[in-house]
């Protein structure tokens, strides 16, 4: 009775245009927006929150813990605290289960008062009338107390599996009601005459095929009855499935209560219970107990009429279940899921305390349908789960439930192994629950650490590779599109996403990077074409595909420690890797951002000398980047990229003898030299002319020469600047003038209009400055001593222009403060790597013995 008073309601849906689970995916990525449609503003936001996420640290400084990897892990700010839509279903559960137990209450003293003190004790006095009165009164009441417990077992079997078939069945034995439900609301709302006939039909049926739409994609048991749909009987199959019973059995409720208040009623307004003869003691008490009998019955009915009007009154006209189904923010389909959670929670305060329903909420019981063996209830667990997780109101509460819930975790990590057709929505449902709380960093270690995670996850991810016909060759790579049944890209996006979340723990990464075929699944999504990368009208998801798998790829790259090596390692031996990036070099001129990601991982990759020469080896990928580097008709707001192809090549060129060779080859000598003039491209100009000067080999030494150029402007630098751009321009200048004579040094310095003796005081004030390691500029103590060498090699009158100005007090207070800081080229976290052929101590003694010795 009480589900079929759910299903018998004029439900008007109001019916959104279905959504697109690829631009709602395109929403969960914060900065997705690349379309090339969109304004400027965009892409500008996206290089921003690039820059902001790496920050002003670089692979040339150290980072603290908590700076060497920022992640965009979702830290949403804490939302007000919102009353649960649900308390109002609960509440009015409440309510009802009141009304129907004081009837019950009403009934079932009426029922012993029937049987005891009538039938027991006036069973013989009792005129013929009142008898059949009370017996047919007594067999209506009695059925329908003693036979609720099996009443809410129909209603409960026949609203629990709401396929395609029961909406359709509840639609058509739904007129009924709506005409009487129709004419008492038109009583009360006389403008509701004025509506269009056709509208409402017109809506109806658009719901209905939203609905079997939706619905025919449910798994279905094929070994098993489903209980609502079951024959009771060979004929009339349709009148006596157990689903249309539950609806035969509330109009039966009402037509006893209707009965029993005519019937009761009647025999109070006539009050004919025959004569009682004077002296007749065993008639003497029949009227009262009579009396008492029928208003017994009478109250019982009335109680129970009362209640079925509270409960038109709130779900009928005052639309209750459409009202909490659209503050759950469920959409159409979550009418079928609220009408379960009300039901539950009716059938909680009826058959147990009335205060039971109070207890439940609709993430509990989302997460107790998950659990289910139905098919249905699955999907209907999921729908809830999935539309909580991502509601911005509901989300951090449920994303908290679930994930101090380990089981549940499982069992949604489970799902994503789901590859049924039929199974789509629940598997997607899943994978975008999985993907919010993925996003939570107290999470992160729960998602990952269930035993099999990261193999489900993968499964997520469709790259149809085949295999070569040899193993002299690979197999072609196939594009997957999305099936007329199955939306493959679909789950490569939420696949993508759930691993970029996770990959922001330095532990997680290990794990993706030790699943069997994970890695080249990745990077096979971040192949982009020409035709891709330069198409005007194409789709935001490619694009979105690429930028996700390029971002997954980067934070792997840029993992610390051992796990940080072997994924690089592991990363560079993947024969796609580097020329997918230099593609996207090549041709990704219109999306700066997917270009800023691609040379990230190359800059990162560059930490491993095998990976360093990989790349160098690479056709295209050092023009690319000195085009990219060097391009004076970038827009400004795209100088970021510019300076990570600078930092990428200064990495490349470090302690590469091959790589250093292949850059000279390229003739951009001259206009390295010129972008020292510019502040944008200044930092990584002179980072890159170091490393040539360093690391370019004897056969190199007159290609170089022309470095001789940049001295008058490096040594402006070096008295003007300071911080960073000093320390680079201090380094540079103590390996540009290794390439001079005396005499060539004497040119530059009259050319730049210092003294040596400036230069010489500048230095020893660099060194009084810096009396201890900075880690903003760890190597600046270290490129001064090597300046201050050669300045005194070069001309005995330094080494006494040093002496005066205290540089030997200064050398032996760096002795004393020497840190291991200072002994590399870059950092990976706070890991030093590439450690610089002589000790900073061994300069300090190599200063301070000219000092001595002259």
């Amino acid at each position: 009775m009480t589900k079929t008073r759910i299903q018998n309601l004029n439900i008007r849906y109001y019916t959104p245009s279905p959504p697109n689970p690829i631009l709602n995916l395109i929403h969960m990525d914060r900065g997705s927006s690349l379309d090339d449609d969109t304004s400027v503003h965009l892409q500008i936001n996206e290089l921003r929150k690039l820059s902001e996420t790496c920050g002003s640290n670089t692979i040339f400084e150290p980072q603290s813990s908590c700076e060497a990897r920022e992640c965009n892990a979702e830290s949403v700010p804490s939302a007000p605290v919102l009353r649960a839509p649900e308390k109002k279903l609960t509440l009015f559960a409440l309510r009802l289960s009141i009304f129907e137990k004081s009837a019950t209450g009403l009934g079932t003293l009426g029922f012993i008062w029937a049987t005891v003190v009538l039938l027991g004790g006036f069973a013989i006095t009792l005129d013929k009338t009142d008898f059949w009165f009370i017996t047919i009164i007594l067999l209506i009441e009695g059925t329908r107390i003693f036979s609720r417990s099996h009443e809410l077992e129909w209603q409960h079997q026949a609203t629990w599996s709401i396929t395609d078939a029961g909406i359709s069945s509840f639609r058509a034995l739904r007129s009924s009601s709506h005409i009487l439900i129709k004419a008492v609301k038109q009583t009360f709302n006389p403008l509701s005459l004025i509506r269009k006939p056709s509208h409402n039909t017109r809506e109806v049926t658009q719901v209905d095929h939203l609905h079997v739409g939706r619905w025919n994609h449910s798994r279905t048991p094929t070994r098993t009855w489903i209980s609502s749909d079951v024959p009771l009987l060979p004929y009339g199959k349709w009148v006596f499935l157990s689903r249309n019973i539950s609806k035969v059995l509330y109009w039966l409720q009402l037509l006893s209560a209707t009965a029993c208040v005519v019937l009761s009623s009647t025999r109070l307004v006539n009050h004919n219970y025959g004569e009682v003869q004077k002296g007749d003691s065993d008639k003497r008490n029949r009227q009262s107990a009579l009396n008492i009998f029928y208003a017994l019955a009478l109250a019982e009915a009335l109680l129970f009429l009362t209640e079925k009007a509270y409960w038109e009154w709130k779900v009928i006209y005052c639309k209750l279940l459409e009202e909490v189904n659209k503050e759950c923010e469920l959409g159409p389909s979550g009418m079928v899921s609220i009408k379960r959670f009300f039901y539950d929670a009716y059938s909680r305060c009826v058959n147990g305390s009335i205060f039971d329903g109070l207890k439940m909420d609709m993430v509990t019981f989302a997460i107790d349908l998950l659990a289910s063996s139905s098919p249905d209830e699955q999907l209907i667990g999921a729908r809830i789960l999935r539309q909580f997780a991502i509601s911005a109101r509901y989300s951090d509460d449920t994303l908290q439930k679930i994930g101090v819930n380990l089981s549940v975790v499982e069992r949604l990590v489970e799902m994503l192994n789901w590859k049924d057709p039929q199974e789509e929505e629940i598997r997607r449902s899943a994978a975008e629950i999985l993907s919010k709380l993925a996003g939570k960093r107290q999470n992160c270690l729960r998602v990952a650490g269930i035993p099999g995670a990261m193999e489900s996850i993968s499964s997520l991810l469709q790259t149809n590779r085949s295999s070569g016909d040899g193993a002299d060759e690979i197999g072609e790579k196939n594009l997957i599109l999305d099936h007329a049944n199955y939306s493959f890209w679909t789950f490569n996006h939420l696949g993508l996403l759930i691993l970029k979340k996770l990959a922001c723990d330095h532990d997680n990464c290990g794990k993706i990077g030790n699943t069997r075929g994970l890695l080249p699944k990745i990077i096979d999504f971040t192949h982009a074409g020409e035709k891709l990368l330069r198409d005007k009208n194409v789709a935001p998801s490619q694009i979105l595909t690429v930028k996700r798998s390029l971002q997954l790829v980067q934070l792997l790259a840029s993992t610390t420690g051992a796990t940080g090596k072997h994924l690089r390692k592991e990363i560079s031996e993947v024969v796609f890797t580097i020329s997918n990036i230099r593609d996207i070099l090549r041709h990704g001129e219109k999306h700066p951002t997917l270009q800023k990601l691609s040379i990230e991982i190359l800059t990162n990759l560059a930490l491993e000398e095998e990976a360093r020469e990989r790349i160098g080896g690479t056709g295209g990928v050092l023009k690319e980047l000195f085009t990219i580097f060097l391009n004076q008709g970038m827009p400004e707001h795209q100088n970021q990229v510019r300076r990570s192809a600078g930092e990428a090549l200064a990495m490349l060129a470090l302690e590469s003898r091959a790589n250093c060779h292949r850059i000279l080859r390229l003739q951009v000598l001259e206009r390295l030299i010129a972008g020292l003039e510019f502040p944008m491209l200044r930092v990584t100009a002179a980072r890159i002319l170091r490393n040539l000067c360093t690391y370019r080999g004897s056969d190199c030494f007159y290609l170089l020469k022309g470095v001789i150029a940049a001295a008058p402007t490096v040594l402006k630098a070096i008295m003007s600047e300071e911080n960073k751009l000093q320390e680079v321009m201090v380094g540079l200048a103590a390996q540009v003038f290794k390439h001079m004579t005396s005499n060539e040094s004497s040119i530059m310095f009259e050319r730049a209009g210092i003294k040596e003796e400036e230069l010489a005081k500048a230095l020893v004030q660099i060194l009084e400055k810096y009396r201890h390691p900075s880690a903003k500029v760890p190597r600046i103590r270290r490129f001064t001593i090597e300046l201050a060498i050669w300045m005194m090699h070069d001309n005995v009158k330094n080494v006494y222009i040093f002496k005066d100005l205290g540089m030997e007090k200064e050398l032996e207070g760096v002795l004393e403060t020497t840190a291991e800081l200072e002994s590399f080229n870059i950092f990976s976290g706070s890991v030093g790597l590439s450690r610089h052929t002589t000790a900073i101590h061994s300069l300090v003694e190599t200063a301070l013995n000219l000092l001595k010795d002259q």
